[in-house]
């Protein structure tokens, strides 16, 4: 669908190299050349993206920029956010931290998307990733144990099959999805707005199962109203370590994870890119930066943008075949 920027990404591995003849420690810890560094975070405060950019901020704070700041721009399903990195000077001054799913997997539900992800900003490092889970709560009986368990549980009461997701289009939308073709059988799908509500409602037995990102279900784990069955890692979570992986229990096309990362406008220069990379990298590997996301079921990981990039298209070209067999489209 989209074309990567050959130039662009010429220009950023000359901007790495040069990038790579310092320490991190000195390519972060020179003096701030920015007055202030806005962070665009397309969801409303209190969430997982608008937490770890609060994080993100704190680390930038006196090292990348004087002051560093984050900016709510709900709307869209993020879309807001990134529209507003798009037409912003690519100084540096603006960032975006974003679930990557914005970028790979909307190009592929809309069909009329305002930017090009792989023109209109240009990825600087992740920040971050976690892995998915399916979980059930009081609707499902208790002999529910594992995947298989819940696909027979599902043609059994047709009635009962539903799962529900953070929002129509997600990852965890599509996980389910994948769940569904594997069971042979309707499961309906409730979007909801945010991961939370979603989760109270499997609780108070309104929908049967949920997917969402595995930090979601940890306050929950303790009230026994809520079981995982599943995380979609290629390897058990530490967050959920007795919980076996999709892929343990046959599925591997249910693998998944969501990469979070920090973006620039478009036409960012190499200097500008060489910059935000190291001081993004260096926050990410802050034991303080790791600790707090942690709580949040979040692993820190950082990269250069051109591996940023490559994870991009690959998941591009990966989730394309699964929404055009799925069949759904966000503005239809």
């Amino acid at each position: 669908m989209f074309q990567p920027d050959r130039r662009r990404a010429l220009r950023a591995t000359a901007a790495l190299g040069a990038a790579a003849m310092l320490p991190l420690s000195a390519r972060a810890q020179q003096a701030p050349a920015i007055e202030t560094a806005r962070i665009l975070v397309g969801f409303a405060a209190g969430g997982t993206t608008d937490v770890m950019a609060r994080r993100l901020a704190d680390r930038l704070r006196g090292n990348y920029a004087r002051t560093a700041v984050v900016d709510n721009r709900a709307g869209a399903g993020g879309r807001v956010a990134i529209e507003l990195l798009t037409t912003a000077a690519p100084d540096g001054t603006t960032l975006l931290l974003t679930p990557c799913s914005m970028m790979y997997i909307y190009p592929h539900i809309y069909t009329k998307l305002s930017y090009d992800p792989f023109v209109d900003v240009t990825p600087v490092s992740q920040t971050c990733s976690t892995v998915f889970a399916l979980g059930v709560g009081p609707a499902v009986p208790d002999s529910v144990r594992t995947v298989r368990d819940f696909m027979a549980f599902a043609k059994a009461n047709p009635d009962k099959a539903t799962y529900g997701s953070p929002a129509a289009g997600s990852t965890p939308h599509f996980v389910g999805a994948l769940i569904e073709r594997a069971a042979g059988t309707e499961i309906r799908h409730v979007a909801f707005r945010g991961s939370q509500p979603a989760i109270v409602d499997m609780m108070g037995g309104q929908v049967s199962a949920v997917s969402a990102p595995v930090g979601e279900f940890l306050p929950h784990m303790k009230t026994g109203k809520v079981r995982i069955l599943a995380t979609s890692g290629a390897q058990r979570t530490r967050f959920a370590p007795d919980v076996p992986t999709f892929t343990e229990q046959g599925h591997r096309e249910m693998e998944a994870t969501e990469p979070y990362a920090v973006f620039l406008p478009g036409k960012a220069s190499p200097e500008v890119l060489q910059r935000a990379n190291a001081a993004v990298r260096a926050a990410a590997a802050s034991p303080e930066f790791a600790e707090g996301i942690a709580q949040m079921g979040l692993e820190a990981v950082s990269n250069t943008p051109a591996d940023l990039s490559r994870l991009i298209r690959t998941e591009h070209d990966r989730w394309g075949p699964v929404v055009k067999t799925i069949g759904f489209k966000a503005d239809s």
